[in-house]
């Protein structure tokens, strides 16, 4: 990234990690406790597709400002690829094929080629795609090639699923986002001295926003381990 920083973005990057980290503490205690809470209702689903879909619109948008966009998301694939392994040992009937940072990776590596497309082609191609992929939501082949692009096979289940069709369209909004907005902006605070710079930011929430993919990777660990722990002393059944 370069040295040029939004608060918007920061905070907006935060809040999105706060809504994560909200809705995985609840699926944890869904799943691995005996407390009255149900992930599955509205309001839930709702916190967690919010914080999902916030991070993949702040990916495309964050993609502009970006120098090495190949090695970033060669970078987070490889985190995704782990996050496969270790949920295929733990949870191997409903492990992690394509979850959000596989989908943020392929994006990526993908932006150098959706830098060159125009808007018209920019808009275009979000409102087809988010249309496409609604569209063959729950659709089943019978092969798992095609996961990446939204099909399901039968009997797939996993924990953490974001396919091309339909969130690529939202990356698409985050990189017409960029361009409509941030643009210029960004050209014209490059020119800013960095002292000027920093009394813009929020110390805290640039800091969190800047360890964001640190932050995701540690957090569930972190949650389980004060879950079981709180349960190994009885405070929680």
């Amino acid at each position: 990234m370069t040295s040029t920083r939004f608060p918007i973005i920061d905070s907006l990057r935060t809040l999105a990690l706060a809504l994560m980290i909200t809705y995985h503490l609840i699926y944890d205690l869904d799943q691995w406790t005996g407390l009255a809470v149900d992930v599955d209702a509205l309001f839930w689903f709702s916190i967690g597709k919010t914080a999902a879909l916030l991070f993949i619109f702040l990916s495309g948008l964050s993609s502009g400002f970006s120098k090495h966009p190949l090695k970033n998301g060669l970078r987070v694939l490889f985190f995704g690829m782990i996050i496969t392994l270790v949920t295929y040992v733990a949870f191997p009937e409903q492990y992690v094929r394509f979850g959000i940072l596989h989908f943020l990776g392929v994006m990526m590596v993908l932006y150098p080629l959706i830098q060159k497309l125009p808007n018209g082609a920019l808009i275009l191609g979000s409102v087809l795609i988010i249309t496409g992929g609604l569209i063959i939501k729950d659709q089943a082949v019978n092969t798992p090639l095609l996961l990446p692009l939204g099909f399901m096979y039968p009997g797939f289940a996993t924990m953490d699923f974001y396919p091309l069709l339909p969130y690529s369209g939202v990356t698409l909004l985050g990189v017409l986002c960029y361009r409509y907005v941030f643009a210029e902006h960004s050209k014209t605070n490059a020119s800013v001295p960095p002292a000027e710079k920093s009394k813009a930011a929020y110390p805290m929430v640039t800091w969190v926003s800047r360890h964001s993919l640190w932050i995701y990777l540690i957090h569930q660990p972190i949650l389980l381990g004060l879950i079981f722990a709180l349960k190994a002393i009885a405070i929680i059944s």
